[in-house]
């Protein structure tokens, strides 16, 4: 078989699982609250993260409630879907009888235009990708370790998470040494990466956003450690179908649900109550923080995964239609990329001051609303594309490109978002 042959093309309907779509679909919209945060270039960032002081309660809800369940919370949950995604496809192609030398050529297809992907978003619109990040993981993990033992995916995740751990320790022995009145040292450049936002010229905007993205994608993709590490536990979650088959891993899913998502909101309480100024923190000692946020993010990530998987089992055990939200979540879920994409779309040339401008007249409270109604609308779309049978835009590019030339079947055979999320 030649490197240009593939054997399969999409995943039918009566494959999929719906845990994966439900859980794509779903955290699309904290995709969302994370990143409208930054549109408010009106006010400064305060801190180590993209949340400006409150100005009222309201704010204070909204910050609050970002900051303990969305705030490095969804990527790393993401980063584990696109994990499993890939193990998925490589099973399914060589199933199908595609060598793995084939399979790996097409999966480095894949995430090299998705780096493609994720620098046209950064030029046109979004400073934030994460596309190229994934795209970078993919092509680093997958050649260590696609092709590794499961014994070799738990110990170097579980490595990669010892690392997190023991730095996360670090920071904390500094936030009680930190100077209560010391100024903090510059968060990994969030007020530049905030400025484009604010410059009315797209011209210089897109010039800032290209200059930092290639500084993202390394330190989202390999060295922020949160992405490979829930990549390689996807890898390994992937070959034990915990997904597919959640009936026969109920007690592993009900643990981590259970533990991570504890684990996470607990670890975003000190970030939370400093951020609404409920505990009194000099900027060092808030950024002294970011680590154990982080950390615990990872752990709610997981969580939240299993808690979706655990939800998807209880309708399908239930064997009822699983009615219109549910439908339009899982078909969110499946066009997750063009989702994605979307939220940039409607929301940088109306937030940003090189667009409209309207992010200078909202506050947190007000763009988590817009966030929501963002969220709302690519959901609705993505609804109305699989009632029409069409895939969504951007996973239909990315496989033609990946498969080298069409790829048959109609949305209705349900193909699964090339990415595992955005």
């Amino acid at each position: 078989m030649s490197g240009h042959t593939v054997s399969r093309g999409p995943t039918g309907a009566g494959e999929r699982a719906l845990a994966p779509d439900l859980a794509r679909g779903s955290m699309l919209l904290f995709i969302a609250l994370a990143n409208t945060a930054w549109y408010l270039w009106a006010v400064p960032i305060s801190g180590f993260s993209a949340h400006p002081e409150p100005r009222g309660p309201l704010d204070a809800v909204a910050q609050f409630l970002t900051v303990v369940a969305v705030d490095s919370r969804s990527y790393p949950m993401f980063a584990f879907l696109f994990g499993y995604g890939m193990v998925q496809l490589a099973r399914r192609q060589e199933a199908a009888g595609t060598s793995a030398r084939d399979v790996n050529a097409l999966l480095r297809r894949r995430n090299l235009w998705l780096l493609v992907f994720g620098f046209v978003h950064a030029l046109l619109l979004w400073m934030g990708d994460v596309l190229g990040a994934y795209g970078l993981a993919g092509l680093v993990l997958g050649w260590l370790f696609l092709r590794r033992a499961d014994r070799t995916l738990l110990v170097w995740a579980g490595a990669l998470t010892g690392l997190i751990l023991l730095l996360s320790a670090f920071s904390l022995v500094g936030l009680v040494f930190a100077s209560a009145d010391g100024p903090a040292a510059p968060a990994l450049g969030l007020q530049q990466l905030a400025a484009g936002i604010g410059d009315p010229s797209w011209w210089n905007a897109a010039l800032g956003r290209v200059a930092v993205w290639p500084l993202l994608v390394l330190g989202q993709g390999l060295l922020g450690l949160a992405v490979p590490t829930a990549v390689l536990f996807g890898y390994w979650a992937a070959r034990r179908r915990i997904l597919e088959e959640p009936g026969n891993n109920l007690a592993l899913l009900r643990r981590t649900a259970l533990f991570g998502i504890a684990v996470g909101w607990l670890g975003g309480l000190p970030s939370a109550l400093a951020q609404v100024g409920v505990w009194e923190l000099s900027p060092a000692q808030v950024g002294m923080l970011s680590m154990p946020h982080m950390a615990t993010g990872l752990a709610c990530g997981l969580g939240y995964v299993a808690l979706i998987a655990l939800a998807a089992h209880r309708l399908q055990e239930r064997g009822r239609g699983s009615g219109v939200v549910v439908e339009a979540l899982a078909a969110t879920g499946r066009r997750s990329l063009s989702a994605y994409l979307a939220q940039s779309v409607l929301c940088a040339p109306v937030l940003a001051a090189w667009g409209l401008g309207v992010g200078a007249h909202l506050t947190s409270w007000s763009v988590f609303l817009f966030a929501v109604g963002v969220w709302l609308v690519t959901v609705a779309a993505a609804h109305a594309l699989e009632r029409a049978g069409r895939r969504g835009p951007a996973e239909a590019l990315l496989r033609r490109l990946a498969y080298r030339g069409p790829v048959a079947g109609s949305a209705r055979e349900a193909v699964r978002g090339p990415v595992g999320g955005p």
